[in-house]
């Protein structure tokens, strides 16, 4: 699907915002959100709705806890890029750096201890610079697909999110649907066993500038 650059920077916006940590911000900006949804393409916005939906009509308290149990305690749905493609080995850190110096150079300044390899940070800085962006998440779109059928089998409502940005990138090649599933089967690098280890030890402990 050819979409404009305008499109594209849209839908990251609304990605981002939508895997974000729901605090109040979110909570309250999802009327927009809705609104910016609906004049997607129907393939990307269409998968937001039914977690619209779900952002707005559970309880704040219950939806943290639901936010925190999927992405904080189940490892294979971690949201760190890439660490489905180097694991916990010292490339993670050089990849980490590039995403690092990347913000930087385009005015993008992380918080303290906020990961540059977090979806939710790498579809902000898409939203704001869709080419770079794209780049980057074209990179990693095994990853990305792997966390989309994990969420998908697990019946969360975040699979939306993920569908929709699938939606929004290249269909896999060959060789990415290949890479799926080798890091279904054996796990990132420096790993020896499936889905499980999908996160790194200190896997989000704390809410890092308003993303988890």
């Amino acid at each position: 699907m050819k979409l404009s650059e305008s499109v594209r920077a849209g839908a990251f916006q609304v990605q981002s915002l939508l895997l974000a940590y729901p605090d109040e911000s979110v909570r309250d900006s999802l009327p927009m959100l809705r609104r910016a949804a609906a004049t997607l393409p129907a393939p990307i916005g269409a998968p937001l709705r039914p977690l619209l939906n779900h952002l707005e009509n559970t309880d704040p308290v219950e939806l943290a806890i639901e936010f925190v149990d999927t992405f904080d305690h189940r490892k294979r749905f971690s949201p760190y890029l890439t660490w489905f493609l180097y694991g916990d080995t010292r490339k993670r850190g050089m990849a980490l750096l590039r995403f690092k110096q990347l913000y930087r150079a385009s005015g993008l300044l992380l918080e303290d201890g906020e990961l540059s390899d977090h979806l939710a940070v790498v579809l902000e800085f898409a939203s704001a610079h869709p080419a770079p962006g794209q780049e980057l998440l074209e990179e990693h779109r095994a990853g990305i697909e792997v966390m989309r059928r994990a969420l998908r089998e697990a019946d969360s409502p975040w699979a939306g999110a993920l569908d929709s940005v699938s939606a929004t990138l290249s269909p896999l090649r060959g060789d990415e649907q290949a890479a799926v599933d080798r890091l279904i089967a054996a796990g990132p690098p420096g790993e020896d066993v499936g889905l499980e280890p999908f996160a790194p030890p200190t896997y989000m402990p704390q809410v890092i500038g308003g993303r988890r």
